[in-house]
């Protein structure tokens, strides 16, 4: 008879196994933990556990640490991302890439190129169409066409953000009765988002810790509400390079409650409409 193993009971996180998991988590993702996350790191991981037959929480840092299992890997760290979002979250920063930031970069060659990082379940890159897209309308002589690439750490994320179909709480927090008509159809219970503005988004997986090159030039980046997981010096790493990722006068957007960490000088501060955006220096 076939022996019959039970994963229910699930074991208590060490104070060793805590830090091993912090530290593996911030060489992975660039995510600091603070201390008292125990429970977080418990609840959250506590299901991997089981569902890949693990022992211990020492024997998933070994196995993270073996290199073996990528799939693992990628499960943690999207088991221990934030992911809360919602749309035309900071309004302000929406009101100032479409009064401020396209009418300045309206006569730049090319396509106008927005980067929108950490873009979790996607309300944020289709929110950026919605609004882009209601700006060319109004402004019949704006010749540049719109290309937004929206990025994540987590493939889960991502994979629903591309399908463009919001259920429940997503179809109301942030969002009004008039946009979701104009901007969605329905399907069942749910509403997706209109393929014309979806149309312009690529998804494409990215850890802010690695180069940006492949990437290409923009002429916005936002990044908001992560860098504050970072620890300062990886925060600042990740502001240089993305200057860089910059065109010249190109705009960085960060959370409404973020700090720049400019050490090279690379940014000057633009404000209005209630919000504050960077602007590259040349």
């Amino acid at each position: 008879m076939a022996e019959h193993y039970s994963y229910t009971a699930q074991p208590r996180l060490q104070q060793q196994e805590y830090c091993d998991l912090r530290d593996y988590l911030q060489k992975a993702s660039g995510i600091v933990l603070g201390e008292g996350k125990e429970y977080l790191v418990s609840s959250r991981l506590g299901k991997l556990l089981r569902e890949h037959r693990l022992d211990s929480f020492a024997e998933l840092v070994r196995e993270l640490n073996s290199g073996r299992n990528p799939r693992l890997r990628t499960l943690v760290v999207d088991a221990m991302t934030t992911n809360e979002t919602f749309w035309f979250r900071d309004m302000a920063h929406f009101q100032l890439l479409t009064e401020v930031i396209m009418p300045e970069r309206a006569a730049e060659p090319g396509a106008f190129r927005v980067w929108s990082a950490a873009c979790s379940s996607g309300q944020e890159p289709y929110s950026l169409s919605m609004v882009m897209d209601d700006f060319r309308k109004k402004n019949i002589g704006y010749r540049r066409s719109v290309e937004i690439t929206a990025t994540d750490l987590s493939e889960q994320m991502l994979a629903d953000a591309a399908k463009g179909l919001y259920c429940g709480m997503a179809t109301v927090r942030g969002i009004t009765p008039e946009q979701r008509k104009r901007y969605f159809v329905p399907r069942g219970d749910c509403f997706e988002v209109n393929p014309d503005l979806r149309r312009v988004i690529s998804f494409r997986k990215q850890n802010l810790m690695d180069s940006f090159a492949g990437l290409g030039r923009f002429d916005v980046i936002f990044c908001r509400n992560v860098l504050i997981y970072f620890s300062a010096a990886t925060k600042a790493d990740v502001i240089a390079r993305m200057a860089q990722s910059l065109k010249p006068r190109g705009y960085l957007l960060l959370g409404s409650t973020e700090s720049l960490s400019d050490s090279q000088g690379n940014f000057e501060m633009v404000t209005g409409h209630g919000g504050i955006v960077y602007r590259r220096k040349t």
